[in-house]
């Protein structure tokens, strides 16, 4: 078959594609793409990290948690007993991306018998750590991993017994994958996380690979001390390894960057040409960024060092690193250290959005758009706990071992993808081409498109989304420019969530669309629309968690930019909130008090937030600018995979229009 294949032209494969896979397809395969909810950062005990907390549920226990069997959440260390849990709506997708960084020094210190078990180095790795704070937590953690990662007693010489100790883990990783994978019914990838960080600050990126063809062993902070060496190790050991190996890295946490995780320093390399490269290698590794976890929101802050525009309240959502009042030093065009500590400067390239608008200001100066990337949510559970994102189960410290200053953190959002169906394929080509879009916990769903041609009336119309893929692109996608001085329209369309018959979900507020582009110099701009709903004034009593005020189940509009320029790229993407409802801090004070429980010290206020409003973002459209110089007749534009085409339907490439 694959010699037959190989002898048609494009469009006869494409022609004959649904015959081909008519076997296979799954049976609710849609061609107008099905929203498809998981989380793609979830640890076990395999991660250094997890085990020291006190966590022993392997993979399998983590992917049996999302599909809604019931698991016992366990840990040995401090005083909570192991509980019983499962998740109240089984994922669609999920992966275990346990930490590459001492993947063997932990077996071997774990397992007796091993040659170096009973070595100093091992013995301080078992003593259980300090969980009075998450500062003094963080030092310890990182004291224990640097003797890990410069134990030459532990790892023995040019670390080859850590290396081999390692494949054991990266097996069992691999095979649980493997055994949870069910297609049209559940999608299991392998992965794991990447963890560099350097002098405190976060640089973490979480790696997924398409099917069952991986490297030989996951790449470690050890393995690649750059990022820019990260990338190419990804290219030339999967993408361009001749093995089927397909893989993308998702950075997590950029708002514990300190400037670093969207810096545009390219490794030192002044020449544009060489900078190009290597911004369209970061595309090509990084077409999907984590937009909000548990250690908080990274879409946007307030009152950054040269982002203009009006001020956004809703920007002050989940803020980490504000805890207790923490007030901390704008990085300016600099960067900062410590903020895994809290300790350190906040930057603009801490934030999904303002990077957005630093990657056209790269395009326009060097040809190439380092941040084209759409945008998902995760756990980043350290229990196994995959998609444990409800506020109203969470519970701090008894249900995630992690959790060191309860009220601090939030269950963690969600991934959402825009699929045909439930495949690794299906999904994992969803996140490269960028239609997927991420939910900080609920499962509400939020569509983008953009087009010339898309009609007024297209809300109301039953086939809006025939209508959308044939007159449109959607989210993640760059629309050409088209000569027309009133700008294209964008389609925003919103699903609330339904929630359970015991737990129903919130209403829908509103519905935006949030413009970013590059000003003069450094200079960053944003702007914020109301496009469908608005404020009506709906509100939640923190002490019963009831809802009042009127809300709405799905939001639709159509909107033009009024201050549409030809000549200025520029990034859009959709944010849609819901009412407020009681945030897990609220959830977690009404329970102690009914269990006759203690009740969390926050219960009587420090600061801490009791109610919260929900929210989805899509991934970004990109519009092109007017060209410099009229294309010639055989030019294409380069999309991000340097294809010369663009996603204009439903599986479909057409030549971009003239």
């Amino acid at each position: 078959m694959s010699r037959f294949i190989s002898g048609l032209t494009a469009l006869t494969v494409l022609a004959l594609a649904p015959a081909l896979r008519a076997q296979d397809a799954c049976p609710d395969r849609s061609e107008l793409r099905q929203a498809y909810f998981g989380d793609l950062h979830v640890h076990t005990g395999v991660s250094a990290d997890a085990m020291l907390f006190g966590t022993t549920n392997r993979p399998d226990d983590a992917y049996r948690f999302a599909r809604g069997q019931r698991v016992e959440l366990k840990q040995t260390h401090g005083t909570a007993a192991p509980i019983q849990a499962r998740i109240a709506r089984p994922l669609d997708f999920a992966a275990v991306t346990d930490h590459a960084e001492n993947l063997g020094a932990m077996s071997l210190c774990t397992t007796p018998g091993s040659p170096v078990y009973d070595s100093a180095g091992c013995r301080l790795v078992r003593t259980p750590l300090s969980r009075e704070s998450m500062a003094e937590f963080s030092e310890q953690l990182g004291q224990i991993f640097q003797t890990l990662y410069t134990s030459e007693e532990i790892c023995g010489k040019d670390r080859q017994r850590c290396r081999a100790a390692a494949r054991a883990p990266w097996h069992e990783i691999q095979a649980a994958a493997e055994r949870w994978n069910d297609p049209c019914a559940f999608t299991a990838f392998i992965g794991y996380e990447y963890s560099p960080t350097p002098e405190g600050s976060k640089l973490h990126h979480n790696v997924i690979f398409r099917g069952r063809s991986v490297m030989e062993a996951p790449i470690s902070w050890l393995d690649a001390p750059s990022m820019i060496d990260f990338w190419r190790q990804l290219r030339s050991g999967c993408r361009q390894a001749g093995t089927g190996c397909d893989v993308l890295a998702i950075p997590h946490n950029p708002n514990l960057g300190n400037g670093r995780m969207f810096a545009l320093d390219y490794g030192g390399e002044t020449d544009p040409a060489r900078q190009r490269e290597i911004a369209r290698l970061r595309a090509e590794i990084e077409p999907v960024v984590e937009i909000f976890q548990q250690k908080g929101d990274s879409e946007c802050r307030q009152g950054l060092w040269k982002v203009l525009g009006q001020a956004d309240p809703f920007c002050g959502f989940e803020k980490y690193r504000d805890w207790q009042g923490a007030v901390h030093e704008d990085c300016r065009d600099g960067q900062g250290a410590g903020a895994m500590q809290n300790r350190g400067c906040v930057s603009r390239l801490d934030y999904a959005r303002h990077a957005l608008a630093a990657g056209l200001a790269e395009q326009r100066r060097i040809g190439a758009n380092p941040h084209r990337f759409g945008v998902i949510g995760s756990t980043d559970a350290h229990d196994g706990s995959a998609g444990d994102v409800d506020e109203w189960i969470h519970d701090g410290v008894q249900r995630q071992p992690m959790v060191i200053e309860p009220g601090r953190m939030s269950p963690g959002g969600l991934a959402g993808v825009w699929a045909r169906e439930n495949t690794r394929e299906e999904i994992f080509d969803a996140m490269r081409r960028r239609e997927i879009f991420a939910t900080s916990g609920p499962r509400m769903s939020v569509r983008l498109f953009a087009g010339w041609e898309l009609a007024d009336d297209v809300c109301g119309d039953p086939g809006m989304l025939e209508r959308a893929y044939r007159d449109g692109v959607p989210m993640g996608a760059e629309l050409p420019y088209q000569e027309d001085p009133r700008g294209p329209r964008f389609l925003v369309s919103a699903l609330a969530d339904p929630g359970t018959a015991d737990h129903p979900g919130t209403q829908l507020q509103r519905a935006q669309i949030v413009k970013v582009w590059a000003g003069e110099g450094d200079e960053l701009h944003q702007a914020v629309h109301d496009v469908a709903g608005g404020d009506t004034g709906a509100s939640v009593d923190p002490l019963s968690c009831e809802r009042s005020g009127p809300g709405s189940h799905a939001l639709c509009g159509i909107w033009r930019d009024p201050d549409y320029d030809p000549a200025q790229g520029a990034a859009y993407y959709a944010r849609v909130i819901e009412n407020p409802s009681c945030r897990h801090s609220a959830h977690a004070c009404r329970r102690a008090a009914a269990e006759g429980r203690t009740r969390p010290a926050y219960c009587s206020g420090q600061g801490v937030p009791m109610q919260v409003q929900e929210r989805a973002w899509s991934s970004p459209i990109w519009l092109a600018p007017a060209p410099a110089t009229p294309p010639g007749p055989r030019e294409l534009r380069e999309d991000a995979d340097g294809n010369g085409s663009r996603l204009a339907g439903p599986g479909s490439r057409v030549p971009v229009r003239r």
